[in-house]
Order: C-alpha cells, then sequence, then structure tokens
C-alpha cells in the first residue's frame, strides 16, 4: 500500500509551524493511542503512521529533504523513518518525542491511565552514548558493527523486576495499587484535591517486601551486551544515530533508556574528503607532464586509470565523476577529484644537471601562461563546485 502524504496524516498545510504540526500529532496520539482504543489494531497503525509523519516533519533536515524528494529522500533516516516505529512500544514513541503518556492521558481522561497487565513503570535508564570509528571504504557502501558495551542490563535472577520472588510484590497499602494518592490543599478559592504520585510506592503501585540477593532491588545490574548496529552508506563525522531501547537498562522493570551513536570518520591513506567529493593528491614526474602519460590512481573500489596530456601543468583536476560518497539517503554520489602535482627532484646527476641546463635555454621552456590558465583560487572553486 502507497503511503500517505505526512502533512495529510497530521491535517496541517505545508506551511505548518512547529507548533501546529506538534499539536497536531499530539491530537492523533491522543485520538489513536490503543490504551483509548484497546484491541483496535487500525488505531495502533494510525498511531504509528502520526509518529512517523511527526518524525520527518517535525526535523527540519528530514523535513527539507520530504518536500523534494517526496518519502524516498527520507526512507531509513533514523528515528522512525521509513516505518521505523514498527517494532516499537507506544510509550516508548511518544517518549521519542519528548511526550510524557501519563501526562497526557491524566489530562485528557483525568487521573492516572491504567497500567499494562498490572507491571510497574519502573524507572526508565538512562541513554547511552559511543563512538563508531569508519573508514571512508566504509562510509562509501554502509556497513553492520557488531559492538560490544558495557552497560545496565536486566537483572537475570530477578528478570528486571528487583523482588526476590513473585511473593515479594504486594499492593502498596498508601495507594492500594492506585500509583496516586489524593491530596487536599487550602487555596484563596477553597479546598482543592488533586491527585498526586504516592510518594510510598512513587508511583508504581506496587512495593517489594524482600528484594532480590543480586541487584538489591534495582532489577539491573552491569553487564556486557553485543549490539548490532547497521550504519547506512554517506554519514559523516559527528553524525549522531539512535537506536531506541538499546541504552541502559531501566530500574525495576523501567524502559530502557536509547543509545546514540556517533560517527568518527578515519584518516585515509590515498584521500581527503569534502563533502561527498573526495580528493587524491596525484605526483607525476616532469616528464609525465610534458610528454604525457597514462597512470593509475585509486579508487575507493579499486584503481582507475586516467590519461595526462602533455603539457599538463601543475595545479591540473581530473575529475573521475560518481567515484566519491554517495549523499545520505540519496541517490546523489559525489566525485573523485584527482589534483596534480609535478615532482620537481631535490638532486640530481651531473648528466641530468647538463640536460637540464640545455632545456633551460630553450624557449619552450620560458614560463608562458596563456589567458585560459586559471589561477589557485579559480581551480579551487571548480573543484569544490
Amino acid at each position: 500500500m502507497a503511503k500517505r502524504d505526512y502533512y495529510e496524516v497530521l491535517g496541517v498545510s505545508k506551511s505548518a509551524g512547529n507548533d501546529e504540526i506538534r499539536k497536531a500529532y499530539r491530537d492523533k496520539a491522543i485520538k489513536f493511542h490503543p490504551d483509548k482504543n484497546p484491541g483496535d489494531a487500525t488505531a495502533e497503525e494510525k498511531f504509528k503512521e502520526a509518529a512517523e509523519a511527526y518524525d520527518v516533519l517535525s526535523d527540519a533536515d528530514k523535513r527539507a529533504r520530504y518536500d523534494r524528494y517526496g518519502h524516498a529522500g527520507v526512507d531509513g533516516m533514523g528515528g522512525g523513518g521509513a516505518g521505523g516505529f514498527q517494532g516499537m512500544d507506544m510509550d516508548d514513541i511518544l517518549r521519542h518525542f519528548g511526550f510524557d503518556s501519563d501526562d497526557i492521558f491524566g489530562e485528557f481522561f483525568g487521573g492516572g491511565r491504567r497500567r499494562r497487565g498490572g507491571r510497574s513503570r519502573g524507572e526508565r535508564g538512562t541513554n547511552l552514548r559511543i563512538k563508531v570509528k569508519m573508514t571512508l571504504e566504509e562510509i562509501a557502501t554502509g556497513v553492520n558493527k557488531k559492538i560490544k558495551v558495557r552497560k545496565q542490563v536486566p537483572c537475570n535472577t530477578c528478570n528486571g523486576s528487583g523482588a526476590r520472588d513473585q511473593s515479594s510484590v504486594e499492593s502498596c497499602g498508601s495507594c492500594r495499587g492506585a500509583g496516586v494518592v489524593n491530596r487536599v490543599t487550602q487555596t484563596p478559592f477553597g479546598m482543592m484535591q488533586t491527585a498526586v504520585e504516592c510518594p510510598t510506592c512513587r508511583g508504581a503501585g506496587q512495593v517489594i517486601k524482600s528484594p532480590c540477593n543480586v541487584c538489591k532491588g534495582e532489577g539491573r545490574t552491569f553487564g556486557e551486551d553485543t549490539i548490532d548496529v547497521d550504519i547506512p552508506a554517506g554519514v559523516h563525522e559527528g553524525i549522531q544515530l539512535s537506536m531506541s531501547g538499546r541504552g541502559n537498562a531501566g530500574a525495576k522493570g523501567g524502559h530502557a533508556g536509547d543509545l546514540l551513536i556517533t560517527v568518527e570518520e578515519m584518516p585515509h591513506d590515498h584521500f581527503t574528503r569534502e563533502g561527498n567529493n573526495i580528493i587524491h593528491e596525484l605526483f607525476i614526474n616532469f616528464a609525465d607532464a610534458a610528454l604525457g602519460n597514462k597512470v593509475e590512481v585509486p579508487t575507493l573500489d579499486g584503481l582507475a586509470r586516467i590519461s595526462i596530456p602533455a603539457g599538463t601543468q601543475g595545479g591540473k583536476i581530473f575529475r573521475l565523476k560518481d567515484k566519491g560518497l554517495p549523499a545520505l539517503q540519496s541517490y546523489q554520489r559525489g566525485d573523485l577529484l584527482v589534483h596534480v602535482n609535478v615532482w620537481t627532484p631535490k638532486k640530481l646527476s651531473d648528466k641530468e644537471s647538463k640536460l637540464m641546463e640545455e632545456l633551460r635555454k630553450s624557449p619552450n621552456f620560458t614560463p608562458s601562461p596563456g589567458k585560459d590558465e586559471k589561477g589557485f583560487f579559480e581551480k579551487v572553486k571548480d573543484m569544490f563546485g
């Protein structure tokens, strides 16, 4: 089935501002959240569709790409992207955008929302930040990396509950399992009753009589986790990717934090990068520059042979089309720019010195740049488009 237009999904115009888009998504999230539509698969799909639309339209870069290229321009761009929320919990999706499920549903339905299966919400885990080193070859094709990280993981002994056994968990006596208690305060308008988080169970609705011996009631311990990270082609130094729920485990069954991955670009032996173009410094001798020759130059996927015309000047730039790096989430690709340097020998034999003295007297060796010869800054401008 073809995807619907993201603006249509949220019911906003293409000129809508960020506040209008955020409000529209909030309204859709409330309307289609599974807690309001239990067992309704269609509502759940619409909830995720709205999340995907908001993920793109709330981000200036993604929105610009979407406006220009449509769905093809944003497919797979981290976060939600193209169906990226399909495997996520509804509450995780709301938290991904900075909304709090309990606040939203407390405001619209009055009081606390129901807890699925009676489980405690626990405390959300913290985000985990790591750096991943990548070569230009890996950036050119995209790569899957298996990364070992030390982090907080759910306790194997209590399965993350924090309790020694099932009988060690009981309903909170202060709030009777509701997670909230009523508080009456005196205001200028009279007595006001409000529902606040239960201070005894901290909103969990349950208390643990006997904590787990291993994690001491936390529901998590430090351990090692191996994570498969798919990094798309075309990333660049400093770009940050996010994997929802792969950060530190939450306390007492709470949701895990996110894994934030920062790309670090490794120096290359043959190339420097400028945007999606890569630059190779080619050194040729004086004879090749004067007489011309065919030479091999490295590319990201092997060697390429180029022709050096007779009379090539130092500073000449050869452009190998589409031999650079791909643009992130795009069909466009940069070029390989080969910058010619004419090598001047530092030492000469007596015979070579005599030959050079003869050549120096020749009129052809007198510099005579033509009007079409470009200066350094013009060449740099041409090189970078």
